[in-house]
């Protein structure tokens, strides 16, 4: 009697567990599917870097019609005059230490970084061609193709997410009618994620070719991108009213004038 109890015993405990599974991957199943659909409602902007235009793409450089050793590519007399400048800040020897700045220049000149450019650029600072692509890839900050003549960069990274900043970028594609690694077809914009931009007490912000804007809210970068549309210069920096990255609120330390530099040194000193 009681073997026949245990064993109906176990066998109920297996329809329960098996009914208990059953229902779980039911549920999991359920859920993982609300969540990628939620995931694709909220970030359906985001694309992976590696697919992005600019500075985001693959580390690897395949020859193109406009990107391949044959590309024209010269500095002008005044940026070589300028990296003069440059490579004399460090010491004989290590010219190399200068890579970042000169293939900045390179950028500037050229409008993005085509590989006859870094082939110069090594050139220039006695270095293998390949130390100088190590770097060109490695900083998202040198575009290896084309980008638009404003370079918008949006940053997506946690303080800003937070803040809003999918917001900002749902915004932008509205506008502009492209999706993020893509050009608008006049040439005017190029649109890029990118990683911490380190202004994140301003949140959101992003970085249009050498300016910050910061504190940002939709109509924000709606008058920003029309103004650069009209061919006029947006106010750079928070678009709040708080100077710098001072607290909303006012100052909360500091308020008084600094102490001279003999202030709490004894008199008899």
């Amino acid at each position: 009697m009681r073997s026949s109890n245990f064993k109906m015993a176990a066998r109920l405990l297996r329809l329960s567990t098996s009914v208990n599974s059953s229902f779980l991957r039911s549920s999991s199943i359920l859920r993982r599917e609300s969540v990628a659909k939620e995931i694709k409602r909220v970030n359906y902007l985001h694309t992976t870097g590696a697919l992005g235009g600019g500075g985001n793409q693959l580390f690897v450089h395949r020859h193109t019609a406009d990107n391949n050793p044959d590309t024209p590519f010269e500095f002008t007399p005044e940026t070589l005059k300028r990296i003069e400048g440059i490579v004399a800040i460090y010491p004989e020897g290590h010219k190399a230490a200068a890579v970042i700045p000169v293939l900045d220049l390179a950028q500037r000149q050229h409008g993005w970084l085509p590989i006859s450019a870094m082939n110069k650029v090594a050139e220039l600072l006695d270095m293998a061609p390949m130390r100088v692509y190590e770097v060109a890839t490695f900083y998202t900050m040198f575009n290896r193709s084309p980008v638009g003549k404003y370079h918008v960069l949006i940053c997506t990274t946690t303080p800003c997410m937070l803040c809003g900043s999918d917001n900002i970028l749902e915004t932008i594609t509205n506008k502009l009618g492209i999706k993020v690694g893509e050009t608008t077809p006049d040439g005017l914009f190029t649109l890029n994620e990118v990683e911490c931009l380190g202004a994140c007490v301003n949140a959101p912000m992003l970085q249009i070719n050498d300016d910050y804007y910061e504190d940002l809210k939709p109509n924000d970068i709606v008058e920003i991108l029309d103004d650069l549309k009209a061919g006029r210069t947006p106010r750079p920096g928070p678009r709040s009213g708080r100077f710098s990255c001072e607290p909303h609120g006012g100052l909360t330390s500091l308020t008084e004038p600094p102490y001279g530099p003999e202030f709490g040194v004894r008199s008899d000193l």
